[in-house]
């Protein structure tokens, strides 16, 4: 048995394409891998995988301070007992448990970054609960063994503030010519039916999205939260002479449902839920143009770097593009989509440029087949790898915890 790693989650294993892809290749590389993360009162039954993975059972509480307290004690319990050599803390919401117990079992740990926490828009503009995560932000960096994320802005970042070398892994799909289709017959609830009368919009056995295949739509997948740029997409909708798809669910879920009604848009816009993560091929290439247009709420926006990029292009799929410093480097190397600003104005010029030029969507289409064979999880593996391969090369240097960094 290869070395063995425990990554620790709070969210719902079964939708984390990131964590799926490195427990993945981890394993394939010899590496015993158990991801642990929560089981929820709605969490579908999870896919085999080549990794172990643990929901943790039974919490009295699902958000707030509360169930991260909670969360974080029944994590501290596993992690004490549980065979490993190394735990990886998902975020900063799982650190502290994570270090505690690396220090005292003289484990190795790791941090891996998928955002920059303390400045999400929920976070910033709640100065003492920004500050407690600060906190422990700089609590982690000075403890832990090794550290990598999502991109080079927000490495860039923790370097400048913590003086640390950072890694970067890029949250990229897996290429569509290693890809399996997907499980299309996949569990009931998988993929929701179209807005309205289901014999309307029948769904293939062999493709639940095949209601689709006849229609020119803009797809968006992700979360439905505060700053993707959904509400000003929503109004541009009138002026846009195609469907919308939305493909996930999230804490604007009902209010952008009714901002929908309100608008008269319902024929129009539809709400898929949740899509589990291998039926997305199935979804994405359907689509004619993807949106990935976060508005400017907070330096984490602005540095990121969003899964969804690389996932429109791997698909051969055009898009809208943050007009951010991350995808302002990409787009020059390959113009797979088209720099636009978070306002319904600008939505609604580049989307419509887009449609009415045949010509250039199939610039862009190519340009995303050229960037396909680059910006892929097969290619960037190989950091993943290599962060861990010098993670154990190196011997523990263990100093006491100091509580005030």
């Amino acid at each position: 048995m290869g070395r063995r790693i425990i990554f620790t989650v709070t969210n719902d294993l079964a939708f984390d394409q990131r964590m799926q892809r490195i427990c993945g290749s981890l394993a394939a590389a010899g590496y015993a891998v158990t991801l642990v993360g929560r089981l929820k009162k709605d969490s579908r039954t999870l896919k085999t995988e080549p990794y172990q993975q643990i929901r943790l059972k039974r919490l009295l509480f699902t958000k707030g301070k509360l169930f991260y307290l909670e969360f974080n004690l029944r994590l501290l319990w596993y992690l004490l007992f549980a065979p490993t050599d190394a735990i990886c803390s998902i975020d900063l919401d799982t650190t502290m448990p994570g270090i505690l117990v690396a220090k005292l079992r003289r484990k190795h740990h790791i941090f891996d970054a998928h955002e920059l926490f303390t400045h999400v828009p929920e976070v910033a503009r709640r100065k003492r609960v920004q500050a407690v995560w600060t906190w422990v932000q700089r609590f982690t960096f000075q403890h832990t063994d090794s550290a990598y994320t999502v991109g080079p802005a927000i490495a860039a970042y923790f370097q400048e503030h913590y003086h640390r070398p950072v890694g970067v892994v890029r949250n990229m799909p897996k290429s569509t010519n290693a890809m399996p289709q997907g499980d299309a017959s996949g569990s009931p609830g998988d993929a929701s039916a179209s807005p309205g009368d289901a014999s309307a919009n029948p769904q293939s056995p062999s493709n639940p999205f095949a209601w689709l295949s006849d229609k020119r739509f803009m797809l968006y997948q992700g979360a439905l939260n505060e700053g993707r740029g959904l509400e000003p997409l929503i109004a541009a909708m009138k002026d846009i002479p195609c469907d919308l798809v939305l493909a996930g669910e999230g804490d604007l879920s009902a209010s952008l449902r009714a901002l929908v009604a309100q608008a008269n848009l319902s024929h129009k816009i539809h709400f898929l839920g949740m899509i589990a993560p291998q039926q997305l091929p199935l979804l994405t290439p359907l689509a004619y143009l993807g949106y990935n247009v976060s508005e400017n709420v907070g330096l984490s926006y602005y540095l990121s770097l969003n899964n969804k990029f690389f996932d429109y292009t791997q698909a051969r799929l055009p898009s809208l593009v943050n007009p951010y410093p991350e995808y302002t480097k990409l787009l020059a190397e390959f113009q797979v989509g088209l720099p636009t600003e978070p306002t319904t104005a600008s939505i609604v010029a580049n989307a419509n440029q887009v449609l009415g030029d045949v010509s250039l969507h199939a610039r862009m289409k190519a340009a995303c087949e050229a960037a396909a064979a680059h910006w892929q999880w097969e290619v960037e593996q190989q950091q993943l790898l290599l962060i861990y391969q010098n993670l154990f090369d190196k011997k523990l240097d263990r100093q006491p915890i100091n509580t005030n960094p």
